[in-house]
């Protein structure tokens, strides 16, 4: 069908084909919009009903297609170390000769990006669900006990790891340099299968619905932590200053981040965002080193050392485990739905700050080095955490049961020396992340709605502004309205993780014709 219709496009005169480009620029923030505005409307109207049927759907997506992605993750992974390894890996991505970024800067970038809040709160909060609660996958370990520290740690650079990264940033950026700098076409997610069918999705309804719902994907996956970061930041306050937390004061806090995110967006990707991932990269060292020097430093290094040496063991059991599928849904298998829902918006962004850079350092960058710090940042929050637990039962697991995520984090801290200083430094650091990964998500989602790799700071502005205010409004209609559309990328995985696995393909093919046409330049050049 696709073909027919390109090739009766190709007889379409040059004015029709202009309306046709005109239609696909309309189409693709007409059915975003509209759908969030919807979303807005259904969970106005009647969020429980709302909520129990995006759960339904969520519950649906998971235990259909929970296996599928598994094996996703892992054979996106192995392909991308396949490529890196190969003498494609030494292909320079894009035109330029030198990357276009400095090291530094590219790689905060990614790591703030990628990272996001998730790395300060879940870092925090993961590794003492999976202690108190071991997976199934190590067995019949007793929860709560020296035991089961390293399965905990274990599971959660899983979740956090090689996998996680390699789906965000590897093979899906590869393509799009390639369809991008190779050929003109623009960076959307459509691109994705250049390689396939060629040019003909650039100006097709199909093209359009590809990009929407890639869009939709991540909006509501940056929505959610922004929102959350709201509640997060009220209840942190109410913890360290007695400032009431109630929703006038959770909107006043989501007005200053949104407000800082719309700022850094509006001043572009050479000032704002390279300026919060130089602060956030900056601040994280140095309240890592803080607290290996105030925590328990011995326990840390020992249980990342096992820790990682048991991933590394235990990853091909966990990674396509299907012991408990009941688990498996409220854990593996809601990371990757969110992670392959926001696979291709990332991968859209690191495309477009990794000109110069080879294929190798793009594969090493993101889907090693990337994963090992985020693992030993893993081990020093959540281990600090554990350990606490076990010197004093419940110190820790009471405030998570009390408080919930953000109370783990804040636990914790209470326990270490100069508290009054790690504690708003902790909150700081995670509202810089929350912020870098919306201003970078509202740049990408111009980018791919104007088709310009430099939107206007209008467009950026816009994103920015609507995901605040979107977050806002579900914040008011109650914590079900966010929590469904967090659900929601996961079922908007669904489509996506199609146009993921075909990267599979695409993702070497690509490489190989960036391979060959860096020969033919070098030797026309000689």
């Amino acid at each position: 069908m696709l073909n027919d219709a390109c090739q009766i496009g190709e007889e379409i005169p040059e004015k029709n084909k202009a309306s046709n480009r005109l239609l696909d620029i309309k189409l693709v923030p007409a059915l975003t919009i509209g759908f969030i505005s919807l979303f807005l409307l259904a969970a106005i109207i009647d969020l429980p009903r709302f909520t129990t049927l995006i759960q339904s759907l969520f519950s649906i997506a998971a235990e259909q297609f929970g296996y599928f992605w598994q094996w996703l993750m892992v054979a996106n992974f192995a392909v991308a170390l396949c490529v890196a390894a190969s003498r494609y890996g030494k292909t320079r991505m894009g035109t330029q000769s030198k990357p276009t970024i400095g090291t530094f800067r590219w790689l905060a970038m990614i790591m703030c990006t990628l990272l996001a809040g998730g790395g300060v709160f879940w870092s925090a909060a993961e590794p003492i669900y999976h202690f108190i609660t071991p997976s199934p996958s190590f067995g019949d370990v007793a929860g709560s006990t020296a035991e089961a520290v390293v399965p905990a740690l274990s599971q959660s650079f899983l979740h956090w790891g090689f996998l996680a990264w390699s789906v965000l940033g590897t093979l899906a950026t590869i393509v799009l340099m390639y369809a991008h700098h190779n050929h003109g076409i623009k960076l959307r997610p459509r691109a994705l299968l250049f390689p396939l069918v060629g040019d003909r999705l650039e100006n097709h309804w199909l093209g359009a619905m590809i990009d929407a719902c890639s869009i939709i994907a991540v909006a509501a996956g940056t929505i959610g932590p922004i929102g959350f970061l709201a509640s997060q930041m009220g209840y942190s306050l109410e913890v360290l200053t007695g400032l009431k937390n109630d929703m006038n004061s959770q909107l006043m806090i989501l007005a200053v981040v949104v407000s800082i995110c719309a700022i850094s967006a509006a001043s572009g990707m050479d000032k704002g965002l390279q300026w919060l991932s130089r602060l956030n990269v900056i601040g994280a060292f140095a309240l890592l080193v803080a607290i290996l020097i105030l925590g328990p430093t011995t326990f840390i290094f020992e249980q990342f050392g096992l820790a990682f040496a048991s991933y590394l063991q235990d990853m091909p059991n966990m990674s396509v485990t299907s012991s408990n599928a009941g688990w498996n849904l409220w854990w593996t298998w809601f990371f990757w739905g969110w992670f392959i829902g926001f696979a291709p918006m990332m991968a859209i962004f690191i495309a477009r700050i990794s000109e110069g850079r080879t294929i190798r350092e793009l594969i090493l960058a993101v889907a090693v080095g990337a994963p090992i710090v985020t693992n030993f940042w893993f081990s020093v929050l959540g281990g600090t955490g554990i350990f606490l637990e076990l010197e004093s039962p419940g110190i820790i697991s009471g405030a998570l049961a009390d408080g919930g995520l953000p109370a783990v984090l804040l636990a914790s801290l209470q326990q270490l020396p100069f508290s009054e200083i790690l504690l708003p430094a902790f909150l700081v650091l995670t509202t810089t992340f929350v912020v870098t990964t919306g201003d970078s998500m509202a740049y990408s989602i111009a980018m791919v709605v104007s088709g310009d790799n430099e939107p206007d700071r209008k467009q950026r502005l816009f994103w920015a502004v609507i995901m605040g205010c979107v977050a806002g409004v579900l914040l008011v209609a109650g914590d079900g309205g966010l929590n469904a559309l967090q659900s929601f990328i996961v079922i908007t995985a669904v489509p996506v993780s199609l146009i993921i696995a075909v990267t599979l393909l695409t993702g070497p093919i690509a490489a190989v014709k960036m391979a060959k046409a860096q020969a033919q330049r070098q030797v026309a050049t000689a």
